[in-house]
C-alpha cells in the first residue's frame, strides 16, 4: 500500500506508510473528516495530514499530523526562534567587532563610494579572513533557520489547529526532539502508539469551520483528479452557465 502511495505522489514509501498510519489513527480516535496535503489557516504552512472530529452541538476540533521519517528533516523544522535570535545577536556582535579590527589593520579595503568617508565601504572578502569568513556563514545561516526552519513552533503559535502530532518511526523517536506542545505518536509493528500528549490550543469556532472548509476543499480536487476533471473544464462549464 505504501509503494502504491509513493509512486502516485513522489514520497518515499516510507513517509507513505506513516502517512497511512496516522490516517488510521485519527479516524479510530474519531477523527472522521481527513486529508492529506493542505494548506493550513492563518499560514503558508502545508501540512502532511489535517482532521476535524465532530461534535454534537458544537464545531468540533481540529488536528494535524507531521509526518517525519529523518532526523535532518526532523530536525530542520523544530527550530526554537528565541535560541536562534539570541545566537544571531551574538554572531552579530562579533561580525562588528572583526569588521572594526579589519578596518583598523587593513585600510587598503576601504572602497570610497560614498561622499562621506564615515559611511564608504570595505572590500572585507578581499583578504579572505579565515574567522570572518566564518562569521558571515553562520550569520547566513541562522537567517536561513530562523525564517524557514521553525515551522512547529509557528503552527503553534498562529493557533493552527487545537491538537498536534508529530508521527516518527520508532528508531527516529527521542522525547527530547519532541517540539514543545506537540504529541508525538511513534510507529512499532505497524501501529502507533501515543508517546506524548499534545497540549490542547483552543481556536475560535470560526477558525475550525475555516478549517473544515480546507479540508473539503482537498477532497474536492482530490475527486476532481480522480475524475481527470481540469480546472480549466470547470471554468468553461461556468462560463458556459453564465456564472
Amino acid at each position: 500500500m505504501a509503494e502504491e502511495l509513493k509512486s502516485q505522489r513522489g514520497e518515499t514509501a516510507a513517509h507513505a506508510g506513516l502517512k497511512r498510519l496516522a490516517l488510521i489513527w485519527a479516524q479510530a480516535h474519531g477523527y472522521s473528516i481527513c486529508a492529506i496535503e493542505v494548506r493550513l489557516p492563518q499560514c503558508r504552512y502545508r501540512a502532511d495530514i489535517v482532521a476535524y472530529r465532530p461534535e454534537p452541538k458544537a464545531a468540533g476540533s481540529t488536528a494535524i499530523f507531521e509526518c517525519k521519517q529523518a532526523l535532518p528533516d526532523l530536525r530542520r523544522d523544530n527550530g526554537c526562534s528565541a535560541e536562534l535570535r539570541a545566537r544571531l545577536q551574538t554572531v552579530h556582535r562579533r561580525r562588528l567587532l572583526l569588521e572594526k579590527h579589519l578596518r583598523v589593520h587593513y585600510p587598503h579595503l576601504r572602497v570610497t563610494n560614498s561622499l562621506f568617508p564615515e559611511f564608504d565601504s570595505h572590500n572585507f572578502a578581499a583578504i579572505e579572513h579565515h574567522n570572518y569568513g566564518q562569521v558571515l556563514r553562520e550569520l547566513n545561516a541562522l537567517q536561513s533557520r530562523l525564517s524557514g526552519c521553525t515551522k512547529f513552533e509557528k503552527l503553534l503559535r498562529y493557533g493552527c489547529a487545537n491538537l498536534c502530532f508529530l508521527v516518527l518511526p520508532n528508531e527516529l523517536f527521542r522525547a527530547s526532539e519532541i517540539p514543545v506542545g506537540w504529541g508525538a505518536l511513534v510507529e512499532s509493528n505497524g501501529t502507533l502508539a501515543l508517546m506524548g500528549k499534545p497540549t490542547w490550543h483552543d481556536t475560535t469556532p470560526e477558525n475550525r469551520i475555516h478549517f473544515l472548509e480546507r479540508i473539503a476543499a482537498a477532497g474536492t480536487r482530490s475527486l476532481n483528479r480522480g475524475f481527470r476533471i481540469s480546472f480549466e473544464e470547470v471554468l468553461s462549464s461556468r462560463s458556459r452557465a453564465g456564472l
